[in-house]
């Protein structure tokens, strides 16, 4: 089965560090770009970062200078290293990616991921 697999998220104090994993399982990433999104269940998602498969980065202005997005093409997987969180970094985040399937290049959400920073 074809699908972004996610994991990393949790209970974090504010000034704290994770890392989200989104691993393509059953595929891999297509050429296009690989992003992290977070948003409320349900509701408009907003951009947190993306990166290129010429590993060019892209970061939303609210998290520049703290989460480093990266990626590791022989594992299929892409990393969002949070640091210095804030309380409102509060949200579930998603990775999406295009992958390959059927011999077509399709649109995948991950299942989610629930980060929560404590002040």
């Amino acid at each position: 089965q074809v699908q972004l697999v996610e994991s990393g998220g949790g209970l974090v104090q504010a000034g704290g560090s994770l890392r989200l994993s989104c691993a393509a399982s059953g595929s891999v990433f297509s050429r296009n770009a690989v992003g992290w999104y977070r948003g409320p269940p349900g509701k408009q998602r907003e951009l947190v970062a993306d990166i290129t498969s010429g590993f060019r980065t892209n970061y939303a202005d609210s998290v520049k200078g703290r989460f480093t997005i990266s990626r590791d093409n022989a594992k299929n997987t892409v990393y969002l290293q949070m640091n210095s969180v804030k309380p409102e970094d509060t949200a579930v985040y998603y990775c999406n990616a295009d992958l390959y399937s059927a011999f077509k290049v399709r649109n995948y959400w991950g299942q989610g991921t629930q980060v929560t920073v404590s002040s």
